[in-house]
């Protein structure tokens, strides 16, 4: 539900917070004293249509903040929350808004910045509004076929979970295919390309490993000379005529004598000895890469191409030998899929057929239960506008055949509801029902019977009383009750017996101070109440009789409010 609102240089609120609980709650107030402004507020907050009009004049922007609370962590605004990576704690959820003079907007969830498509995604899970003229998105007619879904309980969910597996994998075959059926041309050119880059990563020969191989040879080869002299001179250094392996064994010799005679002596003996012999190894060794090394001036060009080819192959290919090669397995895939893509398509389409085929039986069973529900959906829906008043008018929820016999993730149905609100007129589409009264009732039938499944954790609705009066106010106050049995209603009224069926009432005053306008709210308590209704009441002067008669229509709410 809404919990908080804060309103700040918006139209002529100057600075409003106000705090919001469960169950109905009425705004009542003078005409112009800002009701219907709170409202646009919200809607703003939700991700609404915004204006650099709502700034108040002589600021520079006007801010907007709504805080949720949501108890049913499985509702599907946390779906949406994950969905754009924006985290939530506790079930809180805050919505803000700003709009700016030269006509920017900033958005936040949670206090991540987001678009004003996506505030408007994850708003729209929170709130519903209805206004004198907005009924109609409710009765929007692609809603129809949720609204009928919703109602037709536990054997439609499980009947739809079988039927969107089933069409997923069709659309993703499908789709496939589509793709799969570029023309030859296309196909051809794609088989030459990867042919041609399959012969030339396989006649590379590419070993992993030999890229860094010959980077070592190369430096070698480039560096043969100064490799060359270094060499020769640490071998002459120790076998040339320095003589220094021979002084070195004549000192192993003394020591080993030496150490006879004192055995202190025998680690620098051994110590001697291994150095003489480690050096005789290195001189060895030394000797045996001088004979072998031979400058070829040929094959540092060969080590020079091949490298050249790797560089080509990775601009290609990849950033390394491993990477070109798994590219090469990759195309090489590719490939033999289009050499036996004929084969491959044939059994898919007749894949594909299978899919229609059991899509056929499992969007038949989608509609079987949707005619069977539609039936009691219809009674349901006679029933409230029986008790609003309307008890001549006739509802019918028409459910055909998609054209093309083509299937779409609700199935192979269209739905819509259809209404006569006098005897005698045909059947209309919902949205063409005439007067703002008629619209107002069918829309409260509606609301009564779906509100409890649509997890909206808020109902707005903005004078949707308008237009009635008599029993038929009484009516509409009672299924306004009743909607707030299973969400949260915020309701601007005018209508005495709206107000008196409130949880929870509001006053909205507009004064002036300091030659501006701003507008005020006040929590409306005990005899404040009675007061505000006698006002209500009599439209003018509240005199002890609008009073009793205020006093009255609240302890009749009592009563009413308790048989709900």
């Amino acid at each position: 539900m809404l919990s908080e609102l804060s309103i700040k240089n918006f139209a002529i609120i100057e600075d409003l917070d106000v705090s919001f609980e469960e169950g109905l709650t009425v705004l009542t107030g003078e005409t112009g004293a800002g009701k219907s402004i709170i409202i646009d507020a919200v809607q703003l907050v939700a991700g609404g249509r915004g204006s650099v009009e709502f700034i108040r004049h002589g600021t520079k922007k006007a801010e907007l903040e709504g805080m949720f609370t949501i108890d049913d962590l499985k509702h599907p605004v946390f779906q949406k929350l994950e969905e754009f990576g924006i985290e939530s704690e506790d079930g809180t959820i805050i919505l803000r808004r700003e709009l700016n003079h030269n006509g920017k907007a900033t958005c936040r969830v949670n206090g991540k910045l987001v678009t004003i498509a996506i505030l408007r995604e994850i708003g729209t899970q929170l709130i519903d509004i209805h206004g004198q003229h907005e009924n109609q998105e409710l009765m929007h007619q692609k809603r129809h076929i949720h609204l009928l879904d919703s109602f037709s309980g536990e054997s439609f969910k499980l009947a739809m979970n079988n039927y969107s597996e089933l069409y997923e994998e069709y659309v993703k075959l499908n789709k496939k295919l589509s793709l799969a059926s570029d023309n030859e041309q296309q196909i051809a050119q794609r088989i030459d390309l990867y042919s041609f880059q399959l012969t030339e990563i396989d006649e590379a020969s590419l070993a992993i490993g030999e890229e860094e191989a010959l980077e070592s040879e190369r430096i070698k080869l480039q560096h043969f000379h100064r490799l060359f002299d270094r060499l020769n001179n640490a071998y002459e250094a120790l076998q040339g005529d320095s003589h220094a392996l021979d002084f070195l064994g004549t000192a192993m010799s003394d020591l080993e004598d030496a150490a006879l005679v004192d055995k202190d002596l025998k680690t620098y003996a051994e110590t001697a000895g291994e150095s003489f012999y480690s050096l005789q190894d290195v001189a060895h060794d030394i000797k045996v890469i001088l004979d072998e090394m031979e400058y070829d001036p040929n094959r540092l060009e060969i080590v020079e191409d091949r490298l050249a080819l790797f560089t080509t192959l990775k601009r290609k290919y990849g950033q390394s030998i491993e990477e070109i090669l798994l590219y090469r397995d990759k195309i090489a895939d590719r490939l033999d899929e289009l050499l036996n893509r004929d084969d491959r398509l044939e059994k898919e389409q007749e894949r594909l057929q299978n899919l229609r085929a059991d899509l056929e039986i499992e969007a038949g069973e989608l509609s079987a239960i949707r005619k069977e529900s539609s039936s009691m959906l219809q009674a349901a829906i006679m029933d409230q506008l029986v008790q609003l008043h309307m008890g001549k008018a006739e509802f019918q929820v028409k459910i055909e055949r998609k054209e093309a016999r083509s299937f779409d993730y609700n199935g192979f149905d269209d739905v819509a509801f259809y209404i006569s609100t006098n005897v005698g007129e045909p059947m209309k589409p919902l949205v063409k029902v005439a007067s703002g009264g008629e619209m107002s009732r069918v829309m409260l039938a509606l609301k009564t019977i779906f509100s409890k499944h649509q997890g909206i954790t808020s109902i707005i609705f903005d004078e949707v009383d308008t237009g009635v009066s008599g029993r038929v106010a009484q009516a509409i106050a009672e299924k306004i009750a009743m909607v707030a049995m299973n969400s949260q209603v915020l309701c601007i009224s005018h209508l005495p017996q709206v107000a008196a069926m409130a949880d929870h009432h509001y006053l909205i005053r507009k004064d002036v101070t300091d030659e501006r306008t701003r507008t005020s709210i006040q929590d409306v308590l005990d005899d404040d109440r009675t007061s505000e209704l006698s006002r209500m009441l009599s439209g003018a002067e509240v005199t002890p009789l609008t009073m009793r008669h205020a006093d009255e229509l609240l302890q009749l709410a009592e009563v009413r409010k308790s048989t709900l």
